[in-house]
């Protein structure tokens, strides 16, 4: 597709000019004699580039730039201006022009400036492409939710992903820390560089200080080459210390050391190297226990949670979890390249009343599991046995006398149980039942004329 460009000049001589000289280089091109109409053009046409003149009657080409900036802060507009007026192109740079040509203009370089416009432009566009690639993938995927506490979370980080603040992500296993940490990176000016993480609970003291700070050849037995290590290797983008809280502390002062400085040595050079890396951290644990039994270091604690992100284990968000089922059972059919199954309603309760221990990640196992076992829907059966034995639990069958309740009783029991269960929140409680909303509102009203 030819790229646009808008001449804007009210000399119909030169605009037929610039029109033939523009078209044969390959553009489309429109033309306007008077700003206002060069706007009317801009805000309906996909325009590359405008090229237009600085004095013009009425509006003049200042003016213009100013009115296609509101429109589109991206645009890039180029100035024709005559040499006794270069101050005003150059005032026209400061508001914002890509750039500004003399008049009499040497054709090839007037061609050249376009040429540049337009390949910038393509840039832009290339970039919010990619932005939009790295957000799709990189937006929260596995711990899809609707719930207000992980709404809150998604909020947090959309303030700070653009910043260079530290950040400490706390959390139970399982509960998505790895993703909060590459969807903030993902969604940061550091998008395009690097994002390492290191699990500093898996690996011994020794091993860890080199993979953190790098070494020498030579530096101890076995190091046969020189490794850069992850702080240089991360540099302008974002390291993830993950279950920092097992870190030795001997260690933390190290790091600490490193983060105040930006500089690291690696072990055998006593040569300190700076480096430009966005520090997150991640743990299970509750630091500040940690520091007040004296297993993590205070002021490592504060340098690393300028900003504290929690994340709510799968229990406390309960509403999110047929939508995370769907979500499962949709990329386990997708990977085995078969039809997505139907999920039976008592099998969804009893998943909706689980206390997942091991959040979404257990909860992931057991519905890769529910499908690989299952016929042509996923049924009560077909759940890991400790969760049908958790339903059957959590229903008391007798009524405080210890009569049995009618079959009424029971469903009315079932259904404030599940509306309990996600918040109230009617519409994902009627899928769990399997009913219609409106017939769960007519049963609801029932049960208030009781």
């Amino acid at each position: 597709m030819k790229p646009n460009v808008l001449v804007v000049e009210d000399e119909e001589l030169m605009r037929s000019i610039l029109r033939q000289l523009l078209e044969g280089e390959g553009y489309r091109v429109f033309t306007a004699d008077s700003a206002e109409n060069a706007l009317e053009i801009f805000s309906t046409d996909d325009i590359s580039a405008t090229l237009t003149d600085i004095k013009m009657s009425g509006m003049d080409g200042l003016e213009l730039l100013n009115q296609i900036k509101t429109i589109d802060d991206e645009a890039l507009v180029i100035i024709m201006t005559a040499y006794s007026s270069v101050d005003s192109a150059i005032a026209a740079l400061r508001l914002g022009a890509y750039d500004y040509v003399t008049k009499p203009f040497v054709n090839e370089d007037l061609l050249q400036t376009i040429k540049n416009a337009i390949q910038t432009k393509e840039l832009f566009s290339e970039n919010r492409a990619l932005r939009r690639e790295l957000n799709q993938k990189y937006s929260f995927i596995e711990i899809i939710g609707k719930s207000e506490a992980l709404q809150s979370v998604f909020r947090m980080v959309e303030k700070v992903a653009d910043t260079n603040a530290g950040i400490l992500i706390q959390g139970e296993s399982g509960t998505g820390k790895e993703l909060i940490a590459r969807s903030i990176h993902f969604n940061s000016q550091r998008a395009r560089q690097p994002f390492l993480a290191v699990n500093c609970g898996a690996l011994p003291e020794s091993l860890l200080e080199s993979e953190l700070f790098g070494h020498t050849k030579g530096a101890f037995t076995g190091a046969a080459a020189d490794n850069k290590g992850l702080f240089r290797s991360a540099d302008g983008g974002t390291l993830l210390l993950d279950e920092i809280a097992e870190m030795p502390q001997s260690l933390q002062v190290k790091l600490l050391r490193a983060l105040q400085e930006q500089e690291v040595t690696p072990i055998g050079s006593s040569a300190a190297i700076k480096f430009d890396v966005r520090i997150i951290a991640a743990t299970n644990k509750n630091l500040e226990k940690e520091l007040a039994e004296n297993r993590f270091r205070k002021d490592l604690f504060y340098r690393l949670n300028v900003i504290e992100i929690n994340l709510p284990p799968l229990r406390e968000r309960r509403e999110d979890i047929p939508l995370l089922v769907k979500h499962f059972i949709a990329r386990i059919a997708r990977e085995q390249n078969v039809s997505e199954k139907p999920i039976k309603p008592e099998a969804m309760s009893a998943l909706v009343n689980y206390n997942w221990q091991g959040n979404i990640r257990e909860l992931q196992n057991a519905i890769e599991r529910a499908f690989i076992l299952s016929g042509e829907e996923i049924r009560l059966e077909n759940l890991p046995p400790k969760i049908k034995i958790n339903l059957g639990n959590n229903f008391e069958m007798r009524d405080p006398e210890g009569l049995r309740p009618t079959l009424e009783e029971m469903e009315r029991r079932y259904i404030l149980e599940i509306l309990e269960s996600v918040g109230d929140d009617k519409t994902t409680a009627a899928e769990i039942l399997g009913i219609d909303l409106s017939t769960l509102y007519r049963k609801l009203k029932r049960y208030e004329e009781i």
